[in-house]
């Protein structure tokens, strides 16, 4: 009872600071980084011992001495110093299922393009079910902002994923979107294609780069290395790429805070499109038939975001809340063809909000509610 009564205690204060903080927002920027296929449990627990210590997941025993800890907090902050060193401290993180704070997919098909589409157009859309090079049939929330006359060619998206190149409908939306072996900016220097596509390393070299000289206002950073070492089975690598995202996130955040035109006024979202299964050895794949896929997290840090860290209390979060969350940061009110997840009102004070409703009940959220 008295953890009930501390839970709703939180999250009374919680949503008195989100309404009774200031209607001037104080973001005029947004960065948007994904990790794919990052599970929650090594981002709140650090690294699972029932996959380090399998010799089948783990070629590179020193993982186990750089990444492990006497508890969770260890372990955890090891492996990710900056999310909990400066985003615990400074932003909010949601998606902690010890304490039911749950954050899910709403899609059924618990792929990147699927996961990606339903982040970035705000509903899971029906005709988007694979990963296959196919462009999005709906307009994403970076169109929509790239739209907007005080962000007309404001907005660029970075990817180590050839697909984004399609899920942003680069075509049609003339979105800049660089994305697999795309060439970089032209003042990035030379680049040589690689059949084995690019690195993370060369992903964030050229969104800092463009970062630089171009001074975007809407920026989307797509890492992919957690998914592709999660699917080869090789738990080391997979704990190697998410520290290195972590490291590049941390670069990044230290450049904004040293530039006078994005200090105090730019916001960092950070989430990934799919979880992963929660068993021992299934932790490799996502879908349906792996029991853990449709569970996701945010973390978040800005001045428009009250700093919470890691939220202890029961709650449920969606997937596509993301699209409305982001317009929202920038002042802005998200029109998408269908109805779209609701603002995440504890992540921002938001003096615009969605005219087309937002139901949190409807059949389809009901069963992503595990």
């Amino acid at each position: 009872m008295l953890n009930m009564r501390i839970s709703l205690y939180c999250l009374f204060m919680l949503l008195m600071a989100a309404s009774v903080m200031g209607q001037d927002l104080n973001t005029k920027n947004i960065i948007v980084v994904t990790l794919d296929g990052y599970r929650w449990k090594e981002l709140f627990e650090g690294p699972d011992d029932r996959i380090i210590n399998n010799p089948d997941f783990i070629t590179d025993r020193s993982a186990m001495a750089a990444f492990n800890g006497a508890h969770i907090y260890e372990k955890r902050s090891k492996l990710m110093p900056f999310f909990w060193n400066v985003i615990a401290q400074q932003g909010q993180l949601y998606g902690n299922r010890n304490y039911k704070n749950k954050v899910n997919c709403v899609n059924h098909h618990l792929l990147s393009y699927p996961g990606y589409s339903e982040m970035f157009v705000g509903y899971a859309a029906k005709g988007v079910s694979s990963n296959k090079e196919k462009d999005n049939p709906n307009a994403t929330v970076f169109e929509f902002i790239n739209e907007q006359h005080a962000f007309e060619n404001k907005v660029a998206a970075f990817a180590t994923w050839d697909i984004f190149n399609y899920i942003f409908r680069e075509k049609q939306s003339s979105l800049p979107v660089i994305a697999g072996n795309d060439p970089p900016p032209s003042h990035a220097g030379a680049h040589k294609k690689d059949k084995k596509g690019r690195s993370d390393k060369e992903t964030f070299a050229y969104a800092m780069d463009y970062l630089e000289h171009e001074r975007p206002r809407v920026l989307f950073i797509g890492f992919d290395g957690t998914d592709f070492h999660g699917h080869g089975g090789r738990y080391d690598k997979y704990l190697e790429a998410a520290q290195q995202a972590d490291k590049m996130i941390a670069e990044l955040w230290a450049w904004v805070q040293a530039q006078p035109d994005y200090k105090d006024q730019t916001t960092l979202f950070i989430t990934t499109d799919h979880g992963r299964g929660s068993g021992k050895k299934n932790w490799r794949n996502h879908r349906l038939l792996a029991p853990g896929s449709r569970h996701i997290w945010f973390a978040v840090m800005g001045p428009d975001t009250p700093a919470f860290g890691e939220l202890t209390f029961k709650g449920k979060y969606y997937q596509k809340q993301v699209a409305q969350t982001i317009a929202a940061f920038l002042g802005l009110q998200y029109k998408a063809a269908k109805p779209t997840g609701e603002i995440v009102q504890t992540m921002v004070a938001a003096p615009v909000m969605a005219d087309n409703e937002s139901r949190s009940g409807n059949a389809l959220e009901q069963t992503s509610n595990r």
